[in-house]
């Protein structure tokens, strides 16, 4: 599994170079900015340190929503729970969901929002969970490089593991397919988008293990299949890359 860790648009260059720093000590080497470039600023790298090999190899994006279609697994930093969901997750458990995931997500990315004011509603809707350090004062902030320092440590054992995995993952049976397949198949069966239902089963979708994602793949091909006997669904769903494999 990759790890990425996501800046969205920061505002100071010298957090960049020192997440950068902090992401090199713990183990890890994917920065990604969202519609920023200042990773190639000097002040940037006077903080990198040995990590500016990190700076210009830096992935950059026009928004989230790029992100999103980049990864199997989107994670969002919030200080608190937002839209009434119940998927916030302190960092010691976070890694606990990233290990069971195995093979079935290929690419997974912690997002950090602006040192001014975090993640938008609309952004941190994208994400498949929420994550954020308890804090003990009635307005909590952390430092964006604090924040990215403390999320690295946590995490630090997967960048060990990813080292140790040779397994690849299989396309087919990721969590993204599944979230995507889902989203197609959920409509079909009378479930709209933002009904409970739905909303009950995506904030689930990241909780899953391994194994459990490949039972629900066998489940939804067993739903479309019967689908497909009396409607057009099987053209929609292999227009989006689900092939009947019968």
């Amino acid at each position: 599994m990759q790890l990425a860790f996501v800046l969205v648009e920061p505002k100071v260059p010298e957090n960049v170079g020192a997440a950068a720093r902090a992401l090199c000590t713990m183990g890890f080497d994917e920065l990604w900015l969202v519609n920023s470039d200042l990773h190639t600023r000097p002040e940037a790298h006077w903080l990198a340190h040995g990590s500016d090999h990190i700076l210009d190899n830096a992935r950059i994006f026009p928004d989230l929503a790029a992100v999103r279609n980049s990864v199997d697994l989107l994670m969002g930093t919030s200080a608190k729970p937002r839209h009434q969901r119940q998927d916030w997750h302190q960092p010691a458990r976070l890694r606990d969901i990233i290990t069971r995931k195995g093979t079935s997500v290929a690419t997974a990315a912690l997002v950090f929002g602006r040192e001014d004011r975090g993640l938008s509603n609309d952004e941190l809707a994208l994400c498949d969970l929420l994550t954020g350090f308890p804090m003990a004062v009635s307005y909590p902030s952390l430092n964006l490089s604090q924040a990215v320092m403390l999320y690295a440590w946590e995490l630090s054992g997967l960048a060990s593991a990813r080292e140790a995995q040779s397994q690849p993952a299989i396309s087919d049976a990721r969590l993204g397919a599944l979230r995507q397949r889902l989203e197609i198949l959920l409509p079909e069966l009378d479930t709209p988008a933002d009904s409970k239902l739905s909303q009950w089963t995506f904030e689930r979708l990241p909780l899953l293990t391994e194994r459990d994602i490949g039972f629900l793949h066998t489940l939804c091909g067993n739903i479309e299949r019967r689908l497909d006997e009396s409607s057009d669904f099987g053209k929609q769903r292999t227009g989006n890359g689900f092939q009947d494999t019968r």
